[in-house]
This record gives C-alpha cells, sequence and structure tokens, in this order.
C-alpha cells in the first residue's frame, strides 16, 4: 500500500509539473505572439470616434519611412509635417495596435507646434520582425527611428517621444538604457515591471493560483526568444532618466494600474510630472480627456522645455511655437 501511495504521489507531482511547465509554455507563445487588431477596425475604430481623417492624412503624408532595424528588420512608419518647423514628436503605439492609432496624437501634436512621426512596432502592422517582446528589442528599434529622424530635420530641432501603454514602456526602456536622445518623454499608461503586471494579470484574467506559470514562461522566454522578464523595468530604466517625463495615467486603469505610473513617477529624479485624470480605462485618458490632456502637455512643455531653451539662449533659433 504504501509502495502504491510513492507512486500515486510520484505519477501527481510529475503530472502536475507537466500542466504547470505546458501552461507555462503556453503562456510564453501567448506573449511572443499576441494577436493584432485588425488594421481595418482600428482605422474604422478611429474614424468613426472622429480622432482619424482621411483627408488630413492624405495632404499631410509626407513621405514614407523603412528603418532598418539593428534586430534585422523594417520599421515602418510616416513622417507627417503639417507645420513649417522641424520639431518633431516620435509617438509609439501599444501592444495589438498599429501606427493609425498613433494619428489623433500626431493631430494633437501638431495644434502644440510639432510635426510627428508614427511607425509599426516590430510585429505590428507593416514592420518586420517575428516576435513582440514588450519593450525588449522594441526599445533598440527606437533607438534607429529617432536616429533617423534626427538626420532628416536636424540638430536644432526639438525632439519628443509620446508613448502608449507599451509603447510608453519601449520608450522608458530607451531613454534609461540605451540613449537619453530626446529633449522630452510623455509616458501614457506605462507598466513600471513586466514580471509584477503578468503576476497581475495571471490572478485576474488567467486566474493562475499560482506564480510558477510565470516563472515557466519567463523560462521559455529566455530560451525561445533570448530575453528575461527581468530585463523588461521601465521603473529601473526611469532611474536613469535626464531629460523631462511627462507621466499620465487612469485611476480606473484595470489592466495596468495607475500606481505602476506612481512608481515610474517616484523612480525617477529631475524633472518630471504626475497626472492621474479621474475618467478613463486602459489607454483611455486623451480620449475621455482631451482638452485637459492638451492643456496638460502644454504646460509641461512650457515649464521644462521652452523656458529652459529661453534661458539658455536668448538667441536661440529655435521656436517654441510654430506657424502654419
Amino acid at each position: 500500500m504504501k509502495k502504491k501511495m510513492l507512486l500515486l504521489s510520484s505519477i501527481t507531482t510529475t503530472l502536475a509539473a507537466a500542466a504547470t511547465g505546458f501552461f507555462g509554455f503556453a503562456l510564453s507563445n501567448k506573449l511572443m505572439y499576441i494577436q493584432q487588431k485588425d488594421p481595418d477596425f482600428v482605422r474604422e475604430r478611429e474614424t468613426t470616434a472622429k480622432r482619424f481623417d482621411q483627408a488630413w492624412y492624405n495632404q499631410h503624408f509626407k513621405c514614407e519611412l523603412n528603418i532598418d532595424s539593428p534586430n534585422g528588420y523594417s520599421i515602418r512608419g510616416i513622417l507627417f509635417q503639417p507645420l513649417q518647423t522641424n520639431n518633431t514628436i516620435i509617438i509609439c503605439h501599444g501592444v495589438t495596435e498599429n501606427k493609425i492609432n498613433s494619428v489623433r496624437y500626431a493631430r494633437l501634436f501638431e495644434r502644440l507646434g510639432y510635426n510627428s512621426v508614427i511607425f509599426d512596432h516590430r510585429r505590428h502592422g507593416d514592420s518586420g520582425g517575428k516576435t513582440t517582446s514588450y519593450g525588449h528589442y522594441e526599445k533598440l528599434d527606437l533607438d534607429a527611428v529617432v536616429k533617423t529622424i534626427k538626420a532628416m530635420v536636424g540638430d536644432e530641432a526639438i525632439i519628443g517621444i509620446h508613448g502608449e501603454s507599451m509603447g510608453a514602456a519601449t520608450m522608458l526602456l530607451y531613454a534609461g538604457t540605451v540613449n537619453d536622445g530626446a529633449d522630452f518623454y510623455i509616458s501614457d499608461c506605462a507598466f513600471s515591471d513586466f514580471s509584477i503586471l503578468l503576476k497581475k494579470l495571471a490572478k485576474t484574467e488567467l486566474k493562475f493560483g499560482s506564480i510558477i506559470p510565470i516563472r515557466f514562461a519567463d523560462f521559455f522566454i529566455r530560451l525561445r526568444d533570448g530575453y528575461s522578464f527581468k530585463s523588461v523595468t521601465p521603473a529601473e530604466a526611469a532611474s536613469h532618466i535626464k531629460k523631462p517625463v511627462l507621466f499620465i495615467h487612469s485611476l480606473p486603469d484595470t489592466f495596468i494600474p495607475a500606481s505602476m505610473s506612481l512608481d515610474l513617477y517616484n523612480k525617477k529624479s529631475g524633472p518630471k510630472k504626475l497626472k492621474l485624470f479621474e475618467t478613463g480605462e486602459h489607454a483611455q485618458s486623451f480620449n475621455e480627456n482631451m482638452a485637459e490632456y492638451e492643456d496638460l502637455i502644454h504646460e509641461f512643455l512650457e515649464t521644462f522645455i521652452y523656458k529652459k531653451i529661453h534661458h539658455e539662449s536668448s538667441s536661440s533659433n529655435v521656436l517654441p511655437f510654430a506657424s502654419k
């Protein structure tokens, strides 16, 4: 009887480990090959909400960007130049979205005096790349985009980066671990630590009672895609960013909690600002608070960019605002 009990226990343990390993592999698969939103759906959604105007898009489509990624594929994007200025904002979309989702922010920054660049992250939209890595490889793509745009618009231009969700995490990882190469950053609903976010989602979305499948997923990600979850920690990166950062989040966000932007804000030293909106689910801060969102960025730029420029050189050729 004792031998049978030991055998049964051994079999149960083996099956449990196999099941956990299977869930870990399945989770790594889901993360690497996360299903994207259909491009037609994104365009229709943005058009219906009047955040995408095809006429404006066609009129100000300056040129198509085809940038070589250091990861070995092409990054596809678009440069819009509705204004007579070299000041440019680079916009990073969230996971499962594409560059059409970024047009709403291009229109916002046009009103604030900036031309814009929208682009597809790896394995999204028209860009290459086999997997999604939540900022690990994307940060190197962003570095290539920034270098390309700087070469196009010149050293005198003000360059900013706006990121939403995974795009914001990518931006912070770029600025804190690759190159603090922009003049300012706007982080909208970024996660602070990918491992912590996954543990939260495992409990709330996947109903895992244990974090062990997350550890197995991390193992398979390292084995299959060459990075670990610990390398995707924007909070650590934020501590190294010297340039001004505006952190934005909505308190009702249940996907990435607003506490993560608070963590990021606390990690960042030097010039920074935090705004937590009372309304808006995940990545909806702008959609639900358009006027206040725009005023917030205007105030941020006035405080941390234009006053600094005017203080450093009253004879600077860089103008804080541009005219059509």
